[in-house]
């Protein structure tokens, strides 16, 4: 190899170096923004991860979103919506744990919260706002007042840990998928009008 092409091939290994460290997954930004947006969740089965997708996509796509194991530092972001699956009436030990951890810096960020959940395959109404937002994700942040979803979710046994997956399929409970991309993605528009 000649000195010529030496150069050019280690120019190129480079750039493609430096474009690498800046790609991050999930980062997509269509329409500017002056303020930066973050969506955290919590999920056994993937349910809020994609809950916290649709949000951020109808918000035009302006909110990173983070799953609450990567344990994000989200102190440099202006406004947050959090959320996530829940089981035996509460979202996972680990979300639980950073909104706690993390209250105070939160809470005054905190744009929009949501719950994915089954019941009973039955469309969420005003008490299952009150018992799972109300009185467990609010009271977790430390706010009132947001805007606050309760989606219907999905089973997958395929995505479950085994023993959650033996009781789930001993109450004799199918497969099914209520979760809906337009219902997610209308609150994330309600959440960035209701900021602008």
């Amino acid at each position: 190899m000649n000195t010529r092409q030496f150069l050019k091939v280690s120019l190129l290994g480079a750039g493609a170096a430096a474009l690498c460290s800046r790609a991050h997954a999930l980062e997509f930004y269509p329409s500017p923004s002056a303020k930066k947006w973050a969506v955290l969740y919590g999920t056994w089965c993937g349910s809020s991860r994609d809950a916290g997708v649709w949000i951020s996509e109808g918000m035009n796509g302006i909110a990173q979103v983070f799953d609450v194991r990567e344990n994000p530092d989200l102190s440099s972001y202006d406004h947050i919506v959090a959320g996530g699956a829940i089981r035996s009436g509460k979202v996972s030990a680990e979300l639980q744990d950073y909104l706690r951890k993390h209250q105070a810096m939160l809470a005054p960020k905190i744009r929009g919260l949501f719950a994915v959940c089954g019941n009973g395959m039955q469309p969420p109404g005003t008490a299952q706002v009150k018992a799972l937002i109300d009185q467990h994700l609010a009271a977790l942040c430390g706010i009132s007042g947001v805007p606050s979803r309760v989606f219907l979710g999905r089973i997958t046994y395929g995505l479950m840990d085994e023993a959650s997956r033996k009781t789930i399929e001993g109450f004799g409970m199918p497969e099914y998928d209520n979760l809906k991309r337009a219902d997610c993605m209308a609150f994330g528009k309600e959440i960035l009008n209701k900021s602008v």
